[in-house]
């Protein structure tokens, strides 16, 4: 949080305040902390002359700032949203009598509907990885790991050695929020784990010790980056180009369970969603997919 915050002497006190009460009684993660850091040193910057905090009226102007620098609706709702949490923060602390941002309006955006893969792509990248290879095998036991439960790609990543229970089948992690959830588990990916487990991370970790489930070939844990670029040369040879990330393989969970049978509301719990409205999103997946299916099989499409 930088320098940038501190050419604001207005600012520099609130917002380190905030990010400390996000990190450590709201228990945000480093992923979460750096967002809010990145929009705030931005609206910091902005107002480095400023000698008040702003109002209604200067939010106004920087929004109109962040649109003409040519910011999508979505970034801008997120600038919003970090500057409502800032602001209702002090609001909540004493430090100001009214909130500025009550009477600013999000910019409208449209829902995006989640990219996902069929079950012929999921197959072949499943196939991808060289299971000869003690690497291999750990990013197969992954992508069946991520694919099986849908967990998000820092919550795979940090899995650690007992967090995955093999009789119980389930695996325990630690989601946004600072909140534990235990995620159900497929045989498909506990055997995938258990062939890691017996012939490829012995021989990644050469005698060290790990607490991590997912290592690198120096034994250090394995990074979201990390596993994201081995995810995109997998892609490749699987002959999927459209935008492939482990994102794709969350929805992919999601929606395939939803077109199985499953329940909005079980689905939500799995994934870690805090409102149900999150992962109604995957209901319009299925509604547009259908429509598709209508417009290519019926007579009278």
């Amino acid at each position: 949080m930088s320098e940038v915050l501190a050419a604001n002497s207005v600012l520099h006190g609130q917002t380190v305040a905030f990010l400390n009460f996000c990190r450590i009684e709201k228990g945000l993660s480093g992923n979460s902390l750096d967002a809010y850091s990145t929009d705030l040193s931005r609206f910091s910057q902005f107002f480095a002359d400023s000698t008040t905090l702003p109002g209604t009226e200067e939010l106004r102007h920087y929004l109109d700032h962040l649109y003409q620098s040519g910011l999508s609706s979505r970034t801008i709702a997120r600038h919003l949203t970090t500057l409502r949490n800032l602001y209702g923060f002090l609001l909540r602390e004493g430090k100001i009598a009214t909130d500025p941002t009550e009477y600013l309006r999000s910019p409208k955006q449209w829902q995006k509907i989640p990219t996902f893969l069929n079950l012929e792509e999921i197959n072949k990248l499943l196939e991808a990885p060289d299971r000869n290879k003690p690497t291999g095998l750990r990013d197969w036991a992954m992508l069946q790991l991520l694919y099986a439960t849908g967990l998000r790609v820092s919550e795979l990543c940090r899995v650690g050695i007992g967090d995955l229970d093999s009789a119980m089948g389930i695996v325990r992690t630690l989601g946004k929020g600072n909140k534990h959830r235990l995620v159900p588990v497929g045989q498909c990916a506990l055997d995938a784990v258990e062939d890691y487990l017996d012939n490829g991370r012995p021989k990644l970790l050469k005698g060290r010790n790990s607490k991590y489930l997912f290592i690198t070939a120096r034994g250090s844990c394995l990074t979201r980056q990390c596993f994201w670029n081995q995810l995109t040369e997998y892609g490749k040879k699987a002959g999927i180009f459209h935008g492939l990330t482990p994102h794709v393989l969350r929805h992919s969970f999601a929606t395939h369970l939803l077109e199985g049978g499953a329940d909005l509301r079980s689905v939500q719990v799995m994934l870690g969603h805090a409102d149900i409205s999150t992962t109604q999103i995957y209901t319009h997946v299925m509604r547009s997919r259908l429509r598709d299916t209508v417009e290519k099989h019926h007579p009278r499409a």
